[in-house]
């Protein structure tokens, strides 16, 4: 009888373990968040195109009327954006050449979560999450709809900055709602950090110019788990979850870089920046985490590579270029808008003004080489690497390929007739960009 039950047990066991692989495994089909399911912007997908442009591997295009900067997110066969659209797009002026459109804050918009098919690209449901007034100001370059979705599979969240946070099923029914609070950000530029979800917690990170803090949310039901509040202004970069050998931290950008306790938000650790400002998020490397904030004026512009098991201040000292947990620092990074990509032991930055790419040993903080891209201007969406290659994608969409290790090497260039701020989701073998324009799925 013992027998029978230790075989009925293994079996039940074995079940279970298939079945979590089969979870896990089903799960890497999918970009859930902000720079894919590990924040990382690493593809580990067989069959992705290598080339691509408007007459060739295009599977179809989603036109979008209105404006937004979020990236797309999928899980299965749906593919989800956020869009700000002008109740009545009339009454805008005509762009100026070489000028982004304004967003008038005296107009009704739609504020809109969007569902199509990642097959077809046709829609299958659009909900309007907030129609009215805009309750900030937002800068030309930005616009309404700039924070990236995040989904469970269960339940996809919307943020659409000092509007609102929302919670629909998969299905567009709303579940919730949550007002966040509504505060002045610097200079008017607007918001852009992109909710994170992590073990059922959503996190909300929302620093401005008068109330920073972060949330800590029940995803079932929008309730608070816990509040920190932070000594910061207005940031635009995005948290993530690194788990490394030590534990799980909560990464938090700013002027000072913080780690929290997700479970319960004490603080683990901070750094000071050294000024500059944050839009770039962290990158995480096993053991090893990278951040650095744009250079303004004579401040910031510093890339940190931080080890893992820090405690209490670490900040460098005046003369230092590190310390025992600050393992190396680089002054002259060129990081500005798109957040670091680390892919076999080297860390890759595009930097927003001079079309350049540097390389770096991830471990030393080594620069193995800084190189212009011929023919590249502005970078603003995040790398990514896939099968042995680094995917740059420039304002006026042309993808550069370059060869991942320590010769640089342009291997080929992806065009697409659009302007990309947004960064790439990728899953179920196809990329899907996100332009001015529209969104486009490439298989």
């Amino acid at each position: 009888m013992k027998t029978l039950q230790f075989e009925i047990r293994n079996i039940f066991l074995l079940i279970i373990g298939i079945t979590f692989l089969s979870s896990c495994n089903s799960n890497k089909s999918n970009w859930p968040q902000f720079r894919g399911p590990e924040s990382n912007q690493i593809a580990d997908h067989e069959n992705l195109p290598l080339e691509w442009s408007t007459g060739k591997n295009l599977a179809w295009e989603y036109e979008v009327p209105g404006r937004g900067w979020s990236s797309p997110i999928v899980w299965g066969d749906k593919v989800f954006i956020t869009n700000a659209v002008l109740e009545d797009p009339s009454i805008l002026p005509p762009a100026k050449e070489g000028r982004r459109q304004e967003n008038p804050d005296d107009a009704v918009y739609n504020f809109e979560v969007i569902c199509f098919d990642i097959n077809t690209g046709e829609e299958i449901w659009k909900k309007v999450a907030y129609h009215g007034l805009p309750r900030y100001k937002t800068h030309r370059d930005n616009n309404y709809a700039p924070e990236t979705m995040v989904t469970d599979g269960e339940h996809v969240y919307a943020y659409f900055g000092m509007t609102g946070l929302y919670c629909y099923d998969m299905e567009g029914n709303l579940i919730w709602e949550k007002d966040l609070g509504n505060y002045p950000m610097q200079s008017n530029w607007g918001t852009a950090t992109s909710p994170l979800l992590h073990d059922g917690i959503l996190f909300m990170q929302i620093d401005n110019e008068e109330k920073s803090f972060i949330a800590a949310l029940d995803s079932k039901t929008g309730k608070e788990k816990w509040h920190v509040a932070r000594d910061e202004k207005s940031n635009w970069g995005t948290p993530i979850i690194w788990s490394n050998s030590v534990r799980t931290e909560l990464i938090a950008p700013g002027l000072k870089t913080r780690s929290y306790n997700p479970e319960n938000g004490d603080l683990n650790w901070e750094v000071d920046m050294g000024g500059g400002r944050n839009s770039a998020s962290p990158t995480a490397d096993a053991d090893m985490i990278f951040i650095g904030n744009e250079k303004r004026g004579s401040e910031g512009g510093i890339l940190f590579g931080i080890k893992a098991g820090a405690s209490g201040d670490i900040s460098l000292k005046e003369g230092e270029d590190s310390n025992e947990y600050v393992v190396w620092t680089d002054k002259e990074s060129g990081i500005s808008m798109a957040s670091p990509l680390v892919y076999d032991g080297l860390l890759y930055i595009v930097d927003r003004n001079r079309g350049q790419i540097s390389c770096f040993e991830a471990a030393s903080g080594e620069v193995v080489y800084k190189n212009r891209i011929e023919g590249a201007k502005a970078f603003w969406a995040s790398p990514w690497a896939s099968d042995g290659q680094i995917y740059c994608l420039e304002e006026k969409g042309t993808t550069y390929v370059i060869q991942a290790g320590r010769e640089f090497k342009v291997l080929s260039e992806n065009k697409l007739d659009d302007i990309f701020w947004s960064s790439t989701a990728i899953a179920k073998n196809a990329y899907i960009f996100r332009g001015q324009k529209g969104i486009y799925c490439v298989r």
